[in-house]
């Protein structure tokens, strides 16, 4: 039997494309249920789109709209072709997770895209590393005939990355490309303790006795209380 995807995978896909009974255009920038129906005629700026992601001769404006069931089947068989570039074109040993997210991303960008991507041949060399940084550079998506930034597939490759380390991370389409965080700690706070634990701050402390270690218990309490303020800070940013 032909490697399929995991219930993580399966369960991400559709999250991500959501279940819309009615034919859309995907460059529709409104979430879910909220996109626009295409009527007959309408003009299409992007792929018109019903199901799970569904496209093809069958999806036209004024189409009649689907089941659940149905769209279940489609997306079972518009996965087919995908799982199968994957296991047929990829040399390396895979998790069922890394699977589903280079099933995930052939789904979205298309099986010729896949198997002529620079993160196939990266990975094949045994650069596993390198998926994460490859799968972001597919973040644009056809309006009008150009080539244009979406922070959609910003946020969808962030999830297909996060399902080819563990699975744990699916993002939603419909919020901003999520910025990066500062650190906790960071390079200052590591010199500053260093400074203090080499003994830079306990330099006038008295070398023996109870008012030596009065001292240094005050000094070093106090330097723990001013990283835990600059922490907290840190996290409401």
């Amino acid at each position: 039997m032909a490697r399929q995807v995991n219930a993580t995978t399966e369960a991400a896909l559709k999250q991500w494309e959501f279940f819309i009974p009615f034919v859309y255009d995907d460059a529709d920038p409104k979430p879910g249920l909220k996109k626009t129906r295409l009527r007959p005629g309408a003009k299409i700026r992007g792929t018109a789109t019903q199901g799970y992601g569904h496209t093809g001769r069958d999806v036209y404006p004024g189409a009649p709209d689907v089941t659940e069931a149905q769209a279940l089947a489609w997306l079972r068989n518009d996965l087919d072709p995908c799982e199968q570039a994957v296991a047929s074109s990829v040399k390396v040993d895979l998790t069922d997770n890394q699977f589903g997210a280079l099933v995930m991303f052939t789904f979205n960008a298309g099986v010729r895209a896949f198997k002529s991507s620079t993160l196939l041949k990266k990975l094949n060399a045994g650069n596993y590393a390198a998926v994460p940084g490859e799968l972001a550079k597919w973040n644009k998506t056809t309006i009008d005939g150009k080539k244009v930034v979406s922070n959609g597939l910003v946020n969808r490759r962030a999830a297909e990355a996060g399902l080819w380390a563990k699975g744990g991370y699916i993002q939603s389409s419909g919020t901003p490309a999520l910025p990066q965080r500062a650190p906790l700690i960071s390079k200052e706070v590591t010199t500053t303790m260093t400074a203090v634990a080499s003994g830079g701050a306990l330099q006038f402390v008295p070398t023996d006795g109870p008012l030596a270690y009065a001292l240094a218990a005050i000094l070093i309490g106090a330097a723990l209380f001013g990283l835990y303020l600059y922490i907290d800070k840190r996290r409401e940013r």
